[in-house]
């Protein structure tokens, strides 16, 4: 999300070309989770993989196969990786809708750079802020699971197992059908309970 406000951040601004920029920043998210695997797997496996093979010649033992941290790294990056575009749009339409009355007011006032996206862009951002937290918690606990699976299957051992990831394994890979049905139902609670919580607090205080 941070990645996307500031890309968002630079989008709005008028700069030459910023439509192809734009489209350019979208298209992520138009990419399968699966197949936006298969990419990342393309540039880091350690076999085959162009920045695989770039970090071994810097001396860097990388091989997120056997490694539990890389192997996290990877997931993370891939998954974050195809969020961005979706997060990038809302924030761009957030940015958009500010009145740049608002923004001239504040820097005819003496508030520049940070301190003006601080105090007047950042709290203006707030309900878009919050809906975007919501939709990533759900992002992270459901929709990895297809980069997860092309990535490391849940592996090195159970390094990137992910509680959607142990349902599936357990309900289709080991046919245990009432612990996978079990789980599946807490998954369920734990978001629903998570999300409440961000309604009650961010939720709150986004609209004060």
């Amino acid at each position: 999300m941070s990645l996307a406000l500031l890309l968002a951040v630079f989008a709005d601004r008028e700069i030459a070309g910023r439509g192809v920029y734009r489209t350019l920043l979208i298209w992520p998210y138009a990419i399968a989770p699966a197949v936006a695997a298969v990419l990342w797997v393309m540039l880091l496996h350690p076999q085959v993989g162009m920045v695989a093979h770039g970090l071994k010649a810097l001396g860097v033992a990388w091989d997120y196969k056997l490694n539990d941290t890389q192997a996290m790294l990877v997931v993370i990056l891939a998954s974050a990786w195809k969020q961005v575009s979706y997060n990038f749009i809302f924030f761009l339409a957030g940015l958009q809708s500010i009145p740049r009355s608002v923004v001239e007011a504040a820097r005819m006032d003496g508030a520049r750079g940070w301190r003006r996206f601080r105090t007047i862009v950042l709290p203006l951002l707030a309900p878009t802020t919050f809906f975007l937290l919501v939709v990533n918690l759900v992002y992270a606990a459901f929709d990895t699971f297809g980069t997860i699976q092309a990535l490391t299957q849940g592996g090195p051992g159970k390094a990137t197992e992910t509680l959607v990831v142990k349902v599936y394994r357990d309900g289709v890979v080991n046919l245990d059908l009432g612990g996978s049905s079990a789980q599946s139902v807490v998954l369920m609670l734990v978001i629903v309970v998570l999300t409440s919580l961000q309604f009650r607090f961010l939720g709150r205080r986004s609209q004060s």
